[in-house]
């Protein structure tokens, strides 16, 4: 085994700027799911990744999987699972370089958009088995890839689709393989009031402002120093034994690493273990923006109609979807409640509040897991530091490049198992 892995090895190390530049193809196809007028670009990355897989020999189905036994029954099927679809991104949003053109920096940063999430995996996966094929070099397990294009938008569909195939193309999975963080309940607050935008030299003073309203919820779902508010959020998380908390000690991630992905020293924790603890075991909830309210350069005195506040919970285990749905939203209610700001309005059927909530559940648990009953790897080529969903999103080379090692290693792993 370690003749063929050094073999993979040195074909990544002289073959470095193709599986840069094959990056680069993917990066260059802006398939924004949640952007209506890009689903076109979705399916040509879905075209271009089925291009890739059949000019390897796969069998693949976009639409709707197959139904094809899968071959040499003696090794263990291993399902590798990632996401095509990307973020939203305009340069004007302060990126330093054209979003979706892949930019290989000085010091090795790879910056694009889906550079890390989650393109780098998708490609990733497609070279290692393309490294497979042009080093005729037999497969040591099935691969079975599930790559899905709308994973930024919900993973709409994709819970049928697991469930459906659990029978027939994903049958006999040994094992599944995400490369994905943590999960997620993306929620969105929609306060509304007058029928149209006011002047506040007009009206200020005389009506219940929706921004008001809106940012006084947002400001009680959490404290500044990270705390949040919504009863029953914490007595779902797992419980620390001291097995586990020991596991925090000793780690090589300093605070010093921490301060310089965020660019200064604004952690929440002076503790290192605890700030890991709060990383990675610990739920947390961000406020991520307003619809409709005014935020160009200069001044526009007016009051917004209706506003939109979005926020999301990151989940750990133990923590169920439905669950963080409901005492959330049941939260927001009585807290909105208490603001009396809507008597008036709902008088004249003028004044309304919706909480909207997206779910992306927990794949691990409620998804591959509990559908196909195979466990679960987590593995990632990125960092925290990498700046998915924000601008100037980057993957380092050697974190890519050494990656791409890793897969090789690890389908050898499982074929031990």
């Amino acid at each position: 085994m370690e003749d063929k892995l050094s073999t993979f090895f040195n074909y990544v190390n002289e073959n470095s700027q193709y599986l840069i530049g094959t990056l680069r193809e993917a990066v260059a196809i802006p398939s924004v799911s949640s952007d209506a007028k890009k689903r076109s670009e979705v399916f040509r990355m879905a075209d271009w990744v089925k291009d890739r897989l059949v000019k390897l020999g796969a069998d693949v189905k976009i639409v709707e999987p197959g139904t094809q036994e899968l071959q040499a029954q003696t090794k263990k099927n291993i399902l590798i699972y990632c996401h095509y679809d990307v973020q939203p991104a305009l340069l004007s949003d302060g990126w330093g370089t054209d979003p979706f053109d892949l930019v290989e920096k000085k010091d090795g940063r790879l910056v694009g958009r889906g550079a890390s999430d989650d393109k780098g995996h998708v490609v990733g996966w497609l070279l290692t088995l393309e490294a497979f094929v042009k080093n005729q070099v037999e497969l040591p397990v099935n691969l079975i890839f599930c790559f899905e294009g709308m994973e930024e938008c919900g993973s709409v569909g994709l819970e049928k689709v697991v469930g459906d195939e659990a029978s027939n193309w994903f049958k006999g999975v040994d094992y599944t393989t995400i490369s994905m963080l943590d999960g997620m309940n993306y929620f969105s607050i929609n306060v509304s009031g007058p029928v149209a935008d006011l002047h506040s030299g007009v009206f200020g003073g005389v009506v219940r402002e929706p921004m008001v309203v809106l940012t006084k919820l947002l400001a009680g779902l959490v404290e500044v120093d990270g705390k949040i508010n919504i009863a029953g959020t914490h007595d779902q998380v797992m419980k620390l034994t001291e097995e586990e908390e020991k596991t925090y000690h000793g780690l090589s991630l300093t605070r010093e690493a921490l301060e310089n992905d965020v660019g200064g020293d604004c952690l929440m924790e002076k503790d290192m273990v605890q700030l890991l603890m709060h990383k990675g075991r610990y739920p947390s909830l961000s406020v991520h923006g307003i619809e409709g309210a005014f935020y160009d350069p200069g001044s526009k005195t007016v009051i917004p109609a209706s506003v939109k506040g979005k926020f999301s919970i990151r989940t750990v285990p133990n923590m169920e979807p439905e669950t963080v749905k409901n005492i959330t939203v049941e939260y927001i209610e009585k807290e909105f409640e208490k603001l009396n700001s809507k008597c008036k309005l709902e008088a004249d059927k003028r004044c309304s509040d919706q909480i909207y909530e997206k779910s992306v559940w927990n794949r691990t648990r409620v998804l591959f897991q509990e559908q196909l009953k195979a466990d679960i790897l987590f593995l990632s080529m990125g960092t925290c530091g990498d700046g998915a969903h924000s601008t100037n999103e980057k993957l380092d080379k050697f974190n890519y490049l050494e990656g791409i090692k890793q897969f090789f290693a690890l389908l050898y792993e499982f074929s031990l198992l």
